[in-house]
Formats: structure tokens, C-alpha cells, sequence
């Protein structure tokens, strides 16, 4: 079962970005349960040492293949790792790194990265 267009598009805020992967429109999500997977295939002692471990810029194939089949289980995508491994996105592998960015970049932000809009007058936050 996949999450398909009739469902609907992709909510940023709740830490969903969407994809095409094997000339389908997915939905990927790191919910909790995602997360805790990932937890558990990096070896991470929690949230913050998982969050340094796929920070480091140094991921392998098999790391993507377990980032981006956790996200399409979490967007409530019935697959498996050997499925995804075996899946085709235009682009690549380049494709697939950007695409794990993407949704980790979401998950840990809690949505889009907004930066406060300044009139001129007010200080920059950051």
C-alpha cells in the first residue's frame, strides 16, 4: 500500500516531503516509530547521537536506503529495505542523498527552515 495524489500533498509541517521513486509520488514521514528505527539500525544512543551520526556527511548507501525506508514507512508506504534498495529515482544516487537531506532537514526542524522576516529596522534574530 502506498500513500498516493488522492490522499494528498505532502505537509512540511508535519515533517512530510514527497518524492517520485520508481515513477510514483510517495510520501516519506520520520515519525517517532521512523525514528526510533533508525535509532536502532545506527546503533544511537538517542535522538542527539543519532542526529550527529547522519550529520556527519558521511553516509553510506546502505545508510540511504535505511533513511529513506524509514521515511516511506513512516509516510505510510508498506515496503521494506531489500524493496527500496531495489527502487529507481531520476537523478540518482545524487537524488537519493538529497532527498535523505531533505527529510532530515524537515524532521528536525519542524517544517520548512523560516527565517523571521525584518523590516529594515528591527535586528536580525540570528
Amino acid at each position: 500500500m502506498t500513500r498516493s495524489d488522492a490522499q494528498g500533498r505532502a505537509n512540511r509541517y508535519r515533517g512530510e516531503v514527497e518524492a517520485v521513486i520508481d515513477g510514483e509520488r510517495r510520501i516519506l514521514c520520520l515519525t517517532l516509530g521512523a525514528l526510533a528505527e533508525l535509532e536502532t539500525a545506527f546503533s544511537a544512543d538517542g535522538l542527539g547521537d543519532l542526529g550527529k551520526r547522519l550529520g556527519s556527511g558521511r553516509l553510506k548507501a546502505h545508510d540511504l536506503i535505511a533513511i529513506i525506508g524509514a521515511g516511506l514507512r513512516g509516510g505510510g508506504n508498506a515496503i521494506d529495505d531489500d524493496e527500496v534498495a531495489a527502487m529507481s529515482m531520476e537523478g540518482g544516487v545524487a537524488a537519493y542523498a538529497k532527498l535523505a537531506g531533505e527529510l532530515l532537514t524537515v524532521t528536525f526542524s519542524g517544517g520548512e527552515a523560516v527565517r523571521p522576516q525584518t523590516d529594515g529596522n528591527t535586528p536580525d534574530p540570528s
